[in-house]
């Protein structure tokens, strides 16, 4: 580490893990819509992450520290969809290992990391199940139902592949659900405000 005890190198890191903000998720090729970011797709995974730790006895805060890497490679790989994935080969160990390196999270990085890709624990497979997941909730939000049609097939492969049974009940309450009941039957303008009965 350098004179500054390796300050320099946390705050490099910090820049790169922001640039997550602008590496698109490649399947927004398929669809022409804008759709998650890696960034906006990592924090969604931690939610869902935690949300199946509570109820398969997972340690939550742990799923959530292996959510916030599992994506990190990518601010030197970039993403790719499943049909890139046929041709493309990517270093991603490499890049994470690079992407830590003389930095103060160097040692915790990569051991997430490796647990991550070995799913060698309860947890690293809960976030397994959450990465496919969000794809699920994303695929609901869009106005493109020809897309999430022609997907379905793949998503049921998926599901098929999810390590809880959780993740499971919770694929199949996201295509039972309607992905704007957060904000129509929560208390709003129409349902507890002025735009009720009696209203101005």
């Amino acid at each position: 580490m350098s004179d500054d005890g390796g300050l320099a190198r946390d705050v490099e890191l910090l820049h790169e893990v922001g640039s997550l903000r602008r590496v698109a998720r490649t399947w927004a090729q398929f669809t022409g819509a804008g759709m998650a970011n890696v960034a906006e797709h990592t924090l969604r995974v931690a939610w869902i992450a935690m949300a199946i730790a509570r109820r398969e006895g997972a340690d939550a805060a742990r799923c959530a520290q292996l959510a916030l890497v599992h994506d990190l490679a990518e601010t030197r790989t970039g993403d790719v969809h499943y049909l890139s994935r046929m041709y493309v080969e990517r270093r991603e160990d490499e890049a994470l290992r690079d992407a830590v390196a003389g930095t103060s999270l160097e040692d915790e990085a990569g051991a997430l990391w490796d647990e991550y890709h070995e799913q060698a624990s309860l947890e690293a497979r809960v976030v397994k199940d959450a990465d496919n997941l969000d794809c699920d909730l994303e695929l609901t939000e869009t106005p493109d139902t020809a897309l999430v049609a022609a997907l379905a097939p793949t998503r049921a492969r998926v599901r098929d592949k999810l390590h809880t049974d959780t993740a499971r009940a919770l694929f199949d309450a996201i295509y039972a659900g309607d992905p704007h009941a957060w904000h129509t039957g929560a208390p709003n303008r129409l349902t507890a405000g002025d735009w009720g009965d009696g209203g101005g």
